[in-house]
Protein backbone atom coordinates (compact mmCIF):
# COMPACT_ATOMS: atom_id res chain seq x y z
CA UNK A 1 0.00 0.00 0.00
CA UNK A 2 1.69 3.38 -1.37
CA UNK A 3 0.53 6.48 0.37
CA UNK A 4 2.17 10.28 -0.34
CA UNK A 5 6.05 9.07 0.08
CA UNK A 6 5.76 6.01 2.00
CA UNK A 7 5.72 2.46 1.06
CA UNK A 8 3.88 0.05 3.90
CA UNK A 9 3.81 -3.41 4.10
CA UNK A 10 1.08 -4.72 6.29
CA UNK A 11 2.60 -6.93 9.14
CA UNK A 12 1.89 -10.79 9.41
CA UNK A 13 3.18 -13.20 12.00
CA UNK A 14 5.90 -14.67 9.91
CA UNK A 15 7.39 -12.01 7.91
CA UNK A 16 8.91 -8.75 9.29
CA UNK A 17 7.77 -4.65 9.05
CA UNK A 18 9.96 -2.81 6.48
CA UNK A 19 9.34 1.23 6.15
CA UNK A 20 11.27 2.73 3.46
CA UNK A 21 11.35 6.55 2.53
CA UNK A 22 12.25 8.16 -0.79
CA UNK A 23 14.82 10.55 1.15
CA UNK A 24 16.56 13.55 -1.24
CA UNK A 25 19.78 15.22 -0.25
CA UNK A 26 20.72 18.37 -1.02
CA UNK A 27 24.21 19.91 -1.27
CA UNK A 28 25.61 22.89 -0.02
CA UNK A 29 24.85 24.75 -3.62
CA UNK A 30 20.98 24.22 -3.53
CA UNK A 31 20.99 21.62 -6.15
CA UNK A 32 18.59 18.30 -5.16
CA UNK A 33 18.98 14.64 -6.02
CA UNK A 34 16.56 11.94 -5.45
CA UNK A 35 17.81 8.61 -4.42
CA UNK A 36 14.32 7.09 -4.52
CA UNK A 37 13.26 3.80 -2.95
CA UNK A 38 16.46 2.21 -1.93
CA UNK A 39 17.29 -1.02 0.45
CA UNK A 40 19.85 -1.39 3.19
CA UNK A 41 22.18 -2.80 0.09
CA UNK A 42 23.98 0.44 -0.13
CA UNK A 43 23.72 3.17 -3.25
CA UNK A 44 25.29 2.41 -6.44
CA UNK A 45 27.21 5.76 -6.77
CA UNK A 46 28.66 5.15 -2.88
CA UNK A 47 26.62 7.32 -1.06
CA UNK A 48 26.06 6.90 2.36
CA UNK A 49 22.54 4.51 2.62
CA UNK A 50 19.18 6.36 4.05
CA UNK A 51 17.29 3.73 5.24
CA UNK A 52 14.44 2.87 8.07
CA UNK A 53 13.92 -0.57 9.29
CA UNK A 54 11.50 -2.05 11.43
CA UNK A 55 11.79 -4.78 13.68
CA UNK A 56 9.78 -8.28 14.46
CA UNK A 57 6.71 -8.69 14.81
CA UNK A 58 6.49 -10.52 18.45
CA UNK A 59 2.82 -9.46 19.42
CA UNK A 60 0.37 -12.23 19.28
CA UNK A 61 -2.79 -12.58 17.27
CA UNK A 62 -5.16 -9.88 16.62
CA UNK A 63 -2.23 -7.36 18.00
CA UNK A 64 0.13 -5.37 16.42
CA UNK A 65 3.17 -3.41 17.53
CA UNK A 66 5.38 -1.26 15.43
CA UNK A 67 9.24 -1.05 15.83
CA UNK A 68 10.46 2.75 16.77
CA UNK A 69 11.52 4.69 13.72
CA UNK A 70 15.67 5.42 13.18
CA UNK A 71 16.48 9.00 12.26
CA UNK A 72 17.27 9.58 8.91
CA UNK A 73 21.02 10.70 7.96
CA UNK A 74 21.90 13.10 5.16
CA UNK A 75 25.39 13.82 4.45
CA UNK A 76 25.68 17.36 3.07
CA UNK A 77 28.49 17.65 0.26
CA UNK A 78 30.77 20.54 0.74
CA UNK A 79 31.07 22.66 -1.94
CA UNK A 80 33.47 25.87 -2.19
CA UNK A 81 30.77 28.93 -3.33
CA UNK A 82 32.32 30.71 -6.69
CA UNK A 83 33.57 33.98 -6.12
CA UNK A 84 32.72 36.20 -9.30
CA UNK A 85 35.43 39.11 -9.52
CA UNK A 86 34.27 40.87 -12.66
CA UNK A 87 35.88 42.23 -15.45
CA UNK A 88 37.67 45.16 -13.49
CA UNK A 89 39.18 43.76 -10.10
CA UNK A 90 41.57 45.40 -8.64
CA UNK A 91 41.07 45.25 -4.85
CA UNK A 92 44.86 43.14 -4.54
CA UNK A 93 46.61 44.96 -7.06
CA UNK A 94 49.81 46.46 -5.51
CA UNK A 95 51.22 49.66 -6.51
CA UNK A 96 55.27 51.25 -5.73
CA UNK A 97 55.01 54.78 -3.45
CA UNK A 98 56.33 56.09 -6.50
CA UNK A 99 53.66 55.66 -8.36
CA UNK A 100 51.10 56.18 -5.78
CA UNK A 101 52.42 59.91 -5.60
CA UNK A 102 52.08 60.42 -9.15
CA UNK A 103 48.93 58.91 -10.21
CA UNK A 104 46.81 59.97 -7.53
CA UNK A 105 48.58 62.81 -6.52
CA UNK A 106 49.33 61.83 -2.82
CA UNK A 107 52.35 62.95 -0.47
CA UNK A 108 54.96 60.93 0.93
CA UNK A 109 53.30 61.51 4.48
CA UNK A 110 50.51 60.51 3.11
CA UNK A 111 51.61 57.06 2.44
CA UNK A 112 53.31 56.72 5.73
CA UNK A 113 49.78 55.97 7.60
CA UNK A 114 49.07 52.83 5.07
CA UNK A 115 49.81 49.10 5.14
CA UNK A 116 53.30 48.28 3.55
CA UNK A 117 54.11 45.30 1.91
CA UNK A 118 57.97 43.26 1.25
CA UNK A 119 57.27 41.76 -2.22
CA UNK A 120 60.00 40.20 -4.39
CA UNK A 121 61.98 43.12 -6.44
CA UNK A 122 61.55 43.09 -10.10
CA UNK A 123 65.03 44.79 -10.76
CA UNK A 124 68.63 42.60 -10.22
CA UNK A 125 69.98 45.33 -7.74
CA UNK A 126 67.64 44.62 -5.10
CA UNK A 127 66.26 41.54 -3.69
CA UNK A 128 62.40 43.73 -2.02
CA UNK A 129 60.47 46.66 -2.16
CA UNK A 130 57.65 48.00 -0.64
CA UNK A 131 53.93 48.26 -2.18
CA UNK A 132 51.13 49.44 -0.77
CA UNK A 133 47.22 48.05 -1.70
CA UNK A 134 45.56 50.18 -5.06
CA UNK A 135 42.24 50.07 -2.56
CA UNK A 136 44.30 51.47 0.12
CA UNK A 137 45.60 54.04 -2.20
CA UNK A 138 42.78 54.44 -3.49
CA UNK A 139 41.21 55.22 -0.29
CA UNK A 140 43.48 57.80 0.72
CA UNK A 141 43.55 59.70 -2.46
CA UNK A 142 39.41 60.33 -1.57
CA UNK A 143 40.03 61.30 1.71
CA UNK A 144 43.18 63.54 0.83
CA UNK A 145 40.88 65.50 -2.05
CA UNK A 146 37.33 64.88 -0.92
CA UNK A 147 36.42 63.05 -4.72
CA UNK A 148 37.15 61.79 -7.98
CA UNK A 149 36.39 64.84 -9.17
CA UNK A 150 38.72 67.05 -7.12
CA UNK A 151 41.05 64.30 -8.02
CA UNK A 152 40.95 64.39 -11.51
CA UNK A 153 41.19 68.04 -12.00
CA UNK A 154 44.63 68.18 -9.81
CA UNK A 155 45.86 65.35 -12.27
CA UNK A 156 45.05 67.82 -15.25
CA UNK A 157 46.57 70.74 -13.52
CA UNK A 158 49.60 68.38 -12.30
CA UNK A 159 49.68 67.33 -16.25
CA UNK A 160 49.55 70.89 -17.99
CA UNK A 161 52.25 71.87 -15.05
CA UNK A 162 54.77 68.76 -16.37
CA UNK A 163 54.38 70.45 -19.94
CA UNK A 164 55.30 73.66 -19.27
CA UNK A 165 58.57 72.53 -17.61
CA UNK A 166 59.87 70.35 -20.05
CA UNK A 167 59.21 73.61 -22.20
CA UNK A 168 61.07 75.43 -19.50
CA UNK A 169 63.44 72.72 -19.16
CA UNK A 170 64.58 72.82 -23.55
CA UNK A 171 64.68 76.47 -23.50
CA UNK A 172 66.90 76.40 -20.61
CA UNK A 173 69.35 73.73 -22.32
CA UNK A 174 69.75 75.52 -25.39
CA UNK A 175 70.30 78.57 -23.35
CA UNK A 176 72.70 76.37 -21.68
CA UNK A 177 74.80 75.55 -24.75
CA UNK A 178 74.75 78.95 -26.12
CA UNK A 179 76.83 79.69 -22.86
CA UNK A 180 79.00 76.92 -23.24
CA UNK A 181 79.76 78.04 -27.02
CA UNK A 182 80.69 81.72 -25.76
CA UNK A 183 82.84 81.09 -22.81
CA UNK A 184 84.00 77.61 -23.32
CA UNK A 185 83.19 74.16 -22.24
CA UNK A 186 85.43 73.52 -18.89
CA UNK A 187 83.58 70.51 -17.91
CA UNK A 188 85.97 66.86 -17.53
CA UNK A 189 85.75 65.00 -21.21
CA UNK A 190 82.74 62.77 -21.10
CA UNK A 191 82.07 59.23 -21.77
CA UNK A 192 81.21 59.88 -25.02
CA UNK A 193 84.30 61.53 -26.46
CA UNK A 194 85.80 58.94 -24.65
CA UNK A 195 84.63 56.55 -27.01
CA UNK A 196 86.18 58.27 -29.98
CA UNK A 197 90.16 57.67 -28.40
CA UNK A 198 89.30 54.06 -28.69
CA UNK A 199 88.03 50.92 -30.39
CA UNK A 200 85.53 51.83 -33.79
CA UNK A 201 85.58 55.69 -32.68
CA UNK A 202 89.33 55.59 -33.13
CA UNK A 203 89.09 53.87 -36.50
CA UNK A 204 86.18 56.43 -37.60
CA UNK A 205 88.18 59.23 -36.39
CA UNK A 206 91.20 58.27 -38.39
CA UNK A 207 89.05 58.07 -41.93
CA UNK A 208 87.43 61.02 -40.77
CA UNK A 209 90.45 62.96 -40.61
CA UNK A 210 92.39 61.22 -43.35
CA UNK A 211 89.76 61.49 -46.25
CA UNK A 212 89.30 64.84 -45.75
CA UNK A 213 92.49 65.77 -46.38
CA UNK A 214 92.52 63.32 -49.11
CA UNK A 215 89.30 64.95 -50.54
CA UNK A 216 90.92 68.36 -50.39
CA UNK A 217 94.41 67.43 -52.32
CA UNK A 218 92.20 65.35 -55.04
CA UNK A 219 90.06 68.08 -56.09
CA UNK A 220 92.81 70.49 -56.33
CA UNK A 221 93.83 67.75 -58.84
CA UNK A 222 91.13 67.57 -60.84
CA UNK A 223 91.20 71.28 -61.04
CA UNK A 224 94.57 71.15 -62.44
CA UNK A 225 94.13 68.01 -64.95
CA UNK A 226 90.65 68.27 -65.91
CA UNK A 227 90.62 64.11 -65.20
CA UNK A 228 87.43 62.04 -65.14
CA UNK A 229 89.01 59.44 -62.84
CA UNK A 230 91.21 61.71 -60.15
CA UNK A 231 86.97 64.06 -60.04
CA UNK A 232 85.37 60.54 -59.26
CA UNK A 233 88.80 59.96 -56.71
CA UNK A 234 87.49 63.34 -55.47
CA UNK A 235 84.02 62.86 -55.22
CA UNK A 236 84.48 59.31 -53.40
CA UNK A 237 86.87 61.18 -50.95
CA UNK A 238 84.07 63.56 -50.33
CA UNK A 239 81.63 60.71 -49.84
CA UNK A 240 83.69 58.81 -47.41
CA UNK A 241 84.51 61.54 -45.35
CA UNK A 242 80.58 62.63 -44.96
CA UNK A 243 79.48 58.77 -44.22
CA UNK A 244 82.20 58.28 -41.62
CA UNK A 245 80.92 61.71 -39.94
CA UNK A 246 77.35 59.84 -40.10
CA UNK A 247 79.08 56.87 -38.45
CA UNK A 248 80.82 59.08 -35.66
CA UNK A 249 77.24 60.33 -35.26
CA UNK A 250 75.78 56.85 -35.06
CA UNK A 251 78.22 56.12 -32.27
CA UNK A 252 77.53 59.27 -30.05
CA UNK A 253 74.52 58.68 -30.20
CA UNK A 254 73.96 55.08 -29.29
CA UNK A 255 75.90 55.57 -26.20
CA UNK A 256 72.73 57.22 -24.76
CA UNK A 257 70.94 55.54 -21.52
CA UNK A 258 67.45 54.14 -22.17
CA UNK A 259 64.62 56.44 -21.65
CA UNK A 260 60.44 55.23 -21.34
CA UNK A 261 60.28 55.90 -24.96
CA UNK A 262 62.97 53.64 -25.79
CA UNK A 263 63.71 50.81 -23.11
CA UNK A 264 66.16 48.82 -25.15
CA UNK A 265 68.57 51.48 -25.70
CA UNK A 266 69.89 53.13 -28.89
CA UNK A 267 72.70 50.70 -30.33
CA UNK A 268 70.52 50.21 -33.33
CA UNK A 269 71.51 53.85 -34.11
CA UNK A 270 75.12 52.71 -35.63
CA UNK A 271 73.11 50.22 -37.81
CA UNK A 272 71.01 53.34 -39.12
CA UNK A 273 74.01 55.21 -39.72
CA UNK A 274 75.39 52.63 -41.42
CA UNK A 275 72.69 51.70 -43.71
CA UNK A 276 72.12 55.73 -44.46
CA UNK A 277 76.29 55.70 -45.15
CA UNK A 278 75.31 52.71 -47.54
CA UNK A 279 73.02 54.68 -49.41
CA UNK A 280 74.70 58.30 -49.13
CA UNK A 281 77.98 56.22 -50.50
CA UNK A 282 75.50 54.85 -53.86
CA UNK A 283 74.04 58.20 -54.48
CA UNK A 284 76.70 60.09 -53.96
CA UNK A 285 79.90 58.05 -54.80
CA UNK A 286 78.63 55.70 -58.03
CA UNK A 287 75.70 57.88 -58.82
CA UNK A 288 78.18 61.28 -59.72
CA UNK A 289 81.32 58.76 -60.62
CA UNK A 290 78.67 57.10 -63.13
CA UNK A 291 77.18 60.71 -64.72
CA UNK A 292 80.90 62.08 -65.28
CA UNK A 293 82.34 58.82 -66.43
CA UNK A 294 79.05 58.67 -69.34
CA UNK A 295 79.54 62.46 -69.65
CA UNK A 296 83.17 61.83 -71.03
CA UNK A 297 82.18 59.26 -73.12
CA UNK A 298 79.73 60.87 -75.23
CA UNK A 299 81.73 64.44 -74.55
CA UNK A 300 85.74 63.63 -74.76
CA UNK A 301 88.24 65.99 -74.21
CA UNK A 302 91.77 66.33 -73.92
CA UNK A 303 93.70 65.77 -70.28
CA UNK A 304 96.13 68.12 -69.09
CA UNK A 305 99.76 66.69 -67.38
CA UNK A 306 99.16 64.23 -64.97
CA UNK A 307 102.33 64.59 -62.82
CA UNK A 308 100.72 65.85 -59.95
CA UNK A 309 97.49 64.18 -60.43
CA UNK A 310 99.70 60.75 -59.67
CA UNK A 311 101.71 62.43 -56.76
CA UNK A 312 98.03 63.43 -54.93
CA UNK A 313 97.33 59.46 -56.29
CA UNK A 314 100.13 57.90 -54.37
CA UNK A 315 99.93 59.90 -51.01
CA UNK A 316 96.12 58.82 -51.11
CA UNK A 317 97.39 55.26 -51.48
CA UNK A 318 99.60 55.45 -48.38
CA UNK A 319 96.58 57.39 -46.50
CA UNK A 320 93.58 54.90 -47.26
CA UNK A 321 95.77 52.05 -46.55
CA UNK A 322 96.96 53.07 -43.37
CA UNK A 323 93.27 53.86 -42.32
CA UNK A 324 92.71 50.57 -44.05
CA UNK A 325 95.39 48.68 -41.72
CA UNK A 326 93.80 50.22 -38.32
CA UNK A 327 90.16 48.86 -39.44
CA UNK A 328 92.05 44.97 -40.46
CA UNK A 329 93.34 45.47 -36.96
CA UNK A 330 90.14 46.75 -34.73
CA UNK A 331 88.04 44.26 -36.42
CA UNK A 332 91.03 41.07 -36.22
CA UNK A 333 90.95 41.71 -32.31
CA UNK A 334 86.98 42.12 -31.97
CA UNK A 335 86.29 38.99 -34.12
CA UNK A 336 89.33 37.01 -31.63
CA UNK A 337 87.58 38.32 -28.45
CA UNK A 338 84.00 36.97 -30.39
CA UNK A 339 85.32 33.44 -31.41
CA UNK A 340 84.63 34.07 -35.00
CA UNK A 341 86.83 34.76 -38.02
CA UNK A 342 87.30 37.56 -39.58
CA UNK A 343 84.87 36.58 -42.47
CA UNK A 344 82.20 35.99 -40.33
CA UNK A 345 82.42 38.90 -38.16
CA UNK A 346 82.33 41.36 -41.69
CA UNK A 347 79.32 39.29 -42.71
CA UNK A 348 77.21 39.44 -39.63
CA UNK A 349 78.18 42.94 -39.36
CA UNK A 350 78.93 42.70 -35.85
CA UNK A 351 80.27 46.37 -35.59
CA UNK A 352 78.90 48.21 -38.09
CA UNK A 353 80.93 51.22 -37.77
CA UNK A 354 84.42 49.50 -38.18
CA UNK A 355 82.80 47.67 -41.78
CA UNK A 356 82.18 50.47 -43.26
CA UNK A 357 85.54 52.13 -42.79
CA UNK A 358 86.81 48.67 -43.99
CA UNK A 359 84.89 48.52 -46.59
CA UNK A 360 84.79 52.17 -47.95
CA UNK A 361 89.11 52.12 -47.32
CA UNK A 362 89.41 48.57 -49.20
CA UNK A 363 87.46 50.54 -52.37
CA UNK A 364 89.48 53.41 -51.83
CA UNK A 365 92.50 51.57 -52.14
CA UNK A 366 91.47 49.46 -55.36
CA UNK A 367 89.85 52.85 -56.85
CA UNK A 368 93.48 54.22 -56.63
CA UNK A 369 94.75 51.36 -58.78
CA UNK A 370 92.25 51.70 -61.40
CA UNK A 371 92.16 55.32 -61.62
CA UNK A 372 96.09 55.51 -61.79
CA UNK A 373 96.13 52.41 -64.30
CA UNK A 374 93.32 53.92 -66.39
CA UNK A 375 94.76 57.37 -66.44
CA UNK A 376 98.11 55.92 -66.72
CA UNK A 377 96.54 54.49 -70.15
CA UNK A 378 95.52 57.70 -71.12
CA UNK A 379 98.49 59.23 -70.96
CA UNK A 380 100.68 56.56 -72.93
CA UNK A 381 97.49 56.34 -76.14
CA UNK A 382 96.65 60.13 -75.23
CA UNK A 383 92.82 58.17 -76.23
CA UNK A 384 90.58 59.73 -73.26
CA UNK A 385 88.11 56.94 -72.79
CA UNK A 386 90.81 55.17 -70.44
CA UNK A 387 90.15 58.01 -68.18
CA UNK A 388 86.27 58.25 -68.30
CA UNK A 389 86.20 54.46 -68.44
CA UNK A 390 88.66 54.13 -64.97
CA UNK A 391 85.37 56.76 -63.60
CA UNK A 392 83.03 54.19 -64.74
CA UNK A 393 84.85 51.39 -62.89
CA UNK A 394 85.08 53.84 -59.88
CA UNK A 395 81.62 53.96 -59.34
CA UNK A 396 80.81 50.35 -59.82
CA UNK A 397 83.01 49.45 -56.87
CA UNK A 398 81.58 52.05 -54.77
CA UNK A 399 77.77 50.70 -56.06
CA UNK A 400 79.11 47.03 -55.25
CA UNK A 401 80.24 48.09 -51.05
CA UNK A 402 77.32 50.55 -50.87
CA UNK A 403 75.11 47.35 -51.80
CA UNK A 404 76.65 45.39 -49.29
CA UNK A 405 75.97 47.83 -47.01
CA UNK A 406 72.18 48.02 -47.42
CA UNK A 407 72.02 44.86 -47.25
CA UNK A 408 74.19 43.49 -43.95
CA UNK A 409 72.98 46.38 -41.63
CA UNK A 410 68.86 46.02 -43.14
CA UNK A 411 69.44 42.43 -41.86
CA UNK A 412 70.70 43.38 -38.42
CA UNK A 413 67.66 46.11 -37.87
CA UNK A 414 65.12 43.15 -39.35
CA UNK A 415 65.89 41.17 -36.01
CA UNK A 416 68.19 38.30 -37.33
CA UNK A 417 68.32 35.00 -35.14
CA UNK A 418 71.30 34.12 -32.98
CA UNK A 419 73.34 31.38 -34.19
CA UNK A 420 71.97 27.88 -33.98
CA UNK A 421 74.90 26.56 -32.21
CA UNK A 422 74.28 29.25 -29.37
CA UNK A 423 70.82 29.02 -29.68
CA UNK A 424 71.37 25.20 -28.57
CA UNK A 425 73.41 26.23 -25.37
CA UNK A 426 70.76 28.39 -24.05
CA UNK A 427 68.22 25.71 -24.85
CA UNK A 428 70.19 22.92 -22.91
CA UNK A 429 70.88 25.07 -20.36
CA UNK A 430 67.19 25.38 -19.21
CA UNK A 431 66.42 22.34 -20.04
CA UNK A 432 68.89 20.43 -17.38
CA UNK A 433 67.54 22.27 -14.19
CA UNK A 434 64.98 20.16 -12.61
CA UNK A 435 62.52 22.81 -12.47
CA UNK A 436 62.23 22.92 -16.02
CA UNK A 437 59.94 20.04 -17.86
CA UNK A 438 59.72 21.42 -21.18
CA UNK A 439 61.02 24.61 -23.46
CA UNK A 440 58.72 25.65 -26.57
CA UNK A 441 58.50 28.88 -28.74
CA UNK A 442 61.95 29.55 -28.04
CA UNK A 443 62.99 32.80 -29.87
CA UNK A 444 66.52 34.69 -29.73
CA UNK A 445 67.16 37.68 -31.67
CA UNK A 446 70.61 39.37 -32.24
CA UNK A 447 69.57 43.05 -30.89
CA UNK A 448 72.78 44.75 -32.46
CA UNK A 449 76.13 44.77 -30.61
CA UNK A 450 76.30 41.60 -29.71
CA UNK A 451 73.18 42.21 -27.28
CA UNK A 452 70.69 39.31 -27.46
CA UNK A 453 67.09 39.17 -26.71
CA UNK A 454 65.91 35.39 -25.36
CA UNK A 455 62.45 34.51 -24.86
CA UNK A 456 60.76 31.01 -24.42
CA UNK A 457 57.64 29.44 -23.18
CA UNK A 458 58.48 27.13 -19.73
CA UNK A 459 56.56 24.60 -18.65
CA UNK A 460 57.41 24.22 -14.98
CA UNK A 461 57.00 21.21 -12.59
CA UNK A 462 54.71 22.31 -10.25
CA UNK A 463 56.41 19.30 -7.63
CA UNK A 464 59.57 20.69 -8.46
CA UNK A 465 58.64 23.67 -6.99
CA UNK A 466 56.69 23.02 -4.48
CA UNK A 467 59.36 20.59 -2.96
CA UNK A 468 61.33 23.95 -3.23
CA UNK A 469 58.90 25.62 -1.21
CA UNK A 470 58.81 22.93 1.51
CA UNK A 471 62.12 22.88 2.03
CA UNK A 472 62.11 26.26 3.61
CA UNK A 473 59.09 25.72 6.11
CA UNK A 474 58.79 23.76 9.56
CA UNK A 475 57.14 20.84 8.91
CA UNK A 476 56.44 20.21 11.83
CA UNK A 477 54.66 23.57 12.03
CA UNK A 478 52.82 22.78 8.71
CA UNK A 479 51.55 19.75 9.96
CA UNK A 480 50.05 21.17 13.19
CA UNK A 481 48.38 24.06 10.93
CA UNK A 482 46.89 21.10 8.86
CA UNK A 483 45.63 18.90 12.00
CA UNK A 484 43.51 22.06 13.00
CA UNK A 485 41.47 22.59 9.56
CA UNK A 486 37.85 21.65 10.55
CA UNK A 487 35.92 23.81 8.48
CA UNK A 488 35.69 24.87 4.83
CA UNK A 489 37.18 28.23 5.85
CA UNK A 490 39.78 27.59 7.28
CA UNK A 491 40.42 25.04 4.53
CA UNK A 492 39.87 28.31 2.27
CA UNK A 493 42.82 30.50 4.48
CA UNK A 494 45.04 27.71 4.78
CA UNK A 495 45.54 27.35 0.89
CA UNK A 496 45.33 30.52 0.12
CA UNK A 497 48.00 31.22 2.26
CA UNK A 498 50.28 28.87 0.93
CA UNK A 499 49.29 28.72 -2.05
CA UNK A 500 50.43 32.12 -3.01
CA UNK A 501 53.80 31.57 -1.10
CA UNK A 502 54.44 29.04 -3.56
CA UNK A 503 53.13 31.44 -6.56
CA UNK A 504 56.22 33.45 -5.21
CA UNK A 505 58.23 30.83 -4.89
CA UNK A 506 57.88 29.71 -8.99
CA UNK A 507 58.14 33.69 -9.36
CA UNK A 508 61.41 33.04 -7.72
CA UNK A 509 62.74 30.40 -9.34
CA UNK A 510 61.83 32.29 -12.71
CA UNK A 511 64.06 35.01 -11.79
CA UNK A 512 66.70 32.23 -10.62
CA UNK A 513 67.22 31.49 -14.22
CA UNK A 514 67.26 34.56 -15.93
CA UNK A 515 69.87 35.55 -13.76
CA UNK A 516 72.02 32.80 -14.08
CA UNK A 517 71.14 32.74 -17.81
CA UNK A 518 72.64 36.16 -18.44
CA UNK A 519 75.91 35.37 -16.29
CA UNK A 520 76.69 31.94 -18.21
CA UNK A 521 75.88 33.96 -21.48
CA UNK A 522 77.01 37.91 -21.10
CA UNK A 523 75.54 38.34 -24.04
CA UNK A 524 72.23 37.69 -23.56
CA UNK A 525 70.84 41.33 -22.45
CA UNK A 526 67.20 40.81 -21.65
CA UNK A 527 65.52 37.51 -21.29
CA UNK A 528 61.35 36.71 -20.99
CA UNK A 529 60.90 33.13 -19.67
CA UNK A 530 56.85 32.92 -20.08
CA UNK A 531 54.69 30.40 -17.48
CA UNK A 532 52.99 27.54 -19.52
Amino acid sequence: MKSGSLSYILPCNRLPVQLMSQVRVYTSNGQKKDLGSQDTNGSAHGETLHKVETGHDTTSAGQKQSSPKQPIQVKMKPVLKKREYGPKYTQNNFITGVRAINEFCLKSSDLDQLRKIKRRSPHDDTETFTVYLRSDVEAKSLEVWGSPEALARERKRRKEAEIKYRENLFRNQRLLWEYKEFFGNTKPRSSTAAMFFKGPGKVVMVAICINGLNFFFKLLAWVYTGSASMFSEAIHSLADTCNQALLALGISQSARTPDPSHPYGFTNMRYIASLISGVGIFMMGAGLSWYHGIIGLLHPHPVESLLWAYCILAGSLVSEGATLLVAINEIRRSARAKGLSFYQYVVQSRDPSTNVVLLEDAAAVLSVAVAATCMGLTSLTGNPYYDSVGSLGVGTLLGTVSAFLIYTNTEALLGRSIEPEQLQRLTEFLENDPVVRAIHDVKATDMGMSKVRFKAEVDFDGRVVTRSYLEKQDIEQLLQEIQQVKTLEELEAFMLKHGENIVDTLGAEVDRLEKDLKQRNPDVRHVDLEIL
